[in-house]
């Protein structure tokens, strides 16, 4: 696999972090990973249309925004495989599970879920939904430029943290060179001003204040980030984004 072909990266990206029948790719094909973190906005612009576009069919077939809301993000969960709640619930179960790095990266990848993982999950899921519920009779813009954006603070953190441990889906794809990342970043603010416009200021701040929390504590806590950080960043990003959106809009 070219690491130059723009294409093949975007083909990467998509079967990373999706769960979408993409074909297969060659297994040498993943040691190409990061160079293509660029392309994880563009994924989550996908990701975001196909929820708005359920939410916009579920209000024009006459359900509540609440039901509407509630069927966008279980496409969004669909299409993705509910990779970042997984993550999200898993890194808060370990954060605050136990007092010593080794246990809580341990219990991290514990597949069973705990009761801060399932309050995590509870509390963002009623964010979404509630801010979803205001936001789809806006041509759902607004569900685009949040999964573009928070997919875009998972590269960043893969490039600022070191890896916390030596396995694992964030080790197996690598630190992303910087212009790879600076790039992803980019491709965000641009979907971002196109979809919000002045409004995107207030988004990108969100994501990047929940971003870096994340990232302090996951550095103090376990030492680095894990697929489960990313995960987690991702989710509390895209929530900050729509709550924040749901306020000004």
């Amino acid at each position: 696999m070219d690491k130059s072909d723009p294409l093949r990266q975007l083909w990467l990206a998509a079967v990373l972090l999706t769960r979408l029948p993409l074909p297969h790719l060659p297994q040498n094909a993943f040691s190409q990973g990061p160079h293509a973190v660029w392309a994880y906005p563009l994924v989550g612009v996908l990701v975001g249309t196909l929820g708005a576009v359920a939410g916009q069919i579920s209000l024009w077939l006459g359900l509540p925004e609440f039901g509407a809301a509630s069927l966008a993000l279980g496409v969004m969960l669909l299409v993705t495989g509910a990779m970042h709640e997984d993550g999200l619930a898993d890194t808060f179960d370990g954060l605050w599970g136990s007092f010593t790095p080794e246990r809580r990266l341990e219990i991290m990848r514990d597949s069973q879920i705990g009761t801060y993982g399932v309050l995590a999950l509870i509390v963002t899921s009623m964010a979404k939904i509630s801010a979803l519920a205001a936001l789809l009779g806006d041509t759902g813009l607004t569900v685009i430029a949040a999964a573009a954006l928070s997919r875009a603070m998972m590269p960043a953190l893969m490039h600022t943290l070191p890896h916390a441990r030596s396995d694992g889906l964030s080790h197996s794809v690598g630190r992303p060179p910087l212009k790879a990342t600076l790039l992803g970043l980019g491709i965000a603010v641009a979907v971002t001003l196109a979809c919000l416009g002045i409004t995107a200021m207030a988004a990108v701040i969100a994501a990047v204040v929940c971003t870096f929390a994340m990232a302090l504590l996951a550095e103090r806590k376990i030492g680095g980030q894990t697929g489960d950080v990313l995960g987690a960043a991702q989710n509390l990003s895209e929530t900050a984004i729509l709550l924040i959106c749901a306020a000004l809009l």
